[in-house]
């Protein structure tokens, strides 16, 4: 509905395309999705329903759904030559982003939550807007009822079996303690800038560790005394960018990241060899070598 206003206000401006991604989780679902076709069809957008199909796995239910929804979007933005997939996440999304980040140890990028305009999970031609996300839910809601819109309630949002659900049933406790969705989602800002202050640190300190161009074909070589000077935090970026550059596996989880590099700054004077997420990372001659891990062998029988 704003989206249809927004457009209608424009002189020129981008065709609208409404997809609802029905999970095929509950009976009513494929019900909902029709009332939302005949209201778009009332809008003068253009609807499209996107079903998720197929078994639906046993266990990490939520997490599935999430990467088919996505890929879902991304598969209808380019039938519809579309750049850019808004989606209606609040300040009470990010806030539960980050509760649940921080529940699972998330670092400091992790905490800055979701982002405004990032790219489409598992895409690179799409950019995903979220333009709500200081907004709100409540005033997202009242908005959405004082137009007459029939707001549908989804009971899997407050099933136990899920950590969010779990952790949204937390939040009026915490908010009782000063902890509410909005002193979360400022968490979630002063993360983001401590971040972005983090990566230009890294980017300025690549030429002067680094021995060689950067290639993600490898090998990458670092002065090693020199990166054993810089700040922890830098020196672990610098060493995650150069495995997501020539691993196999893109960037690596931060637990195991913090292992490898904690064993690097206790053993990097010895005869170091480790891999993570298809990266080879050696030391020898004074230089700390990045590479591609080898192929693993398979073993007979």
């Amino acid at each position: 509905m704003l989206a249809a206003r927004w457009r209608a206000d424009l002189p020129r401006g981008p065709k609208l395309v409404a997809v609802t991604v029905d999970h095929a989780l509950r009976p009513e679902s494929a019900a909902e999705a029709r009332a939302v076709a005949r209201f778009a069809h009332k809008l003068g957008v253009t609807h499209r329903t996107a079903r998720w199909a197929g078994r639906k796995p046993a266990t990490g239910l939520q997490a599935a759904a999430r990467a088919a929804r996505y890929r879902l979007l991304a598969a209808a933005a380019r039938k519809a030559g579309a750049t850019h997939v808004l989606t209606a996440h609040t300040r009470d999304d990010q806030a539960e982003t980050i509760l649940h980040r921080l529940a699972r140890g998330s670092g400091i990028t992790g905490l800055a939550g979701m982002a405004r305009v990032a790219p489409l999970p598992g895409s690179r031609d799409i950019l995903l807007v979220r333009p709500f996300l200081a907004l709100a839910k409540a005033c997202l809601v009242a908005t959405v009822r004082a137009a007459n819109i029939a707001v549908v309630d989804d009971p899997s949002n407050r099933d136990p079996r899920f950590t969010r659900a779990r952790l949204r049933q937390l939040m009026p406790s915490l908010a009782e303690e000063g902890l509410d969705a909005g002193k979360l989602a400022l968490l979630g800002r002063r993360a983001e800038r401590a971040d972005a202050a983090l990566e230009a640190a890294v980017t300025a300190a690549l030429p002067l560790v680094s021995l060689t161009e950067w290639s993600n074909s490898g090998p990458i070589l670092i002065d090693a005394g020199l990166f054993a000077l810089l700040p922890a935090e830098v020196a672990l970026r610098v060493l995650g960018r150069a495995i997501a550059l020539v691993g196999e596996e893109g960037p690596c989880e931060l637990g195991k990241l913090e292992s490898l590099f904690a064993a690097l700054r206790t053993e990097g004077g010895k005869r170091f060899r480790r891999t993570l997420a298809g990266a080879l990372v050696t030391v020898r001659d004074d230089r700390l070598v990045v590479e591609r891990a080898p192929a693993r062998r398979n073993r007979p029988g």
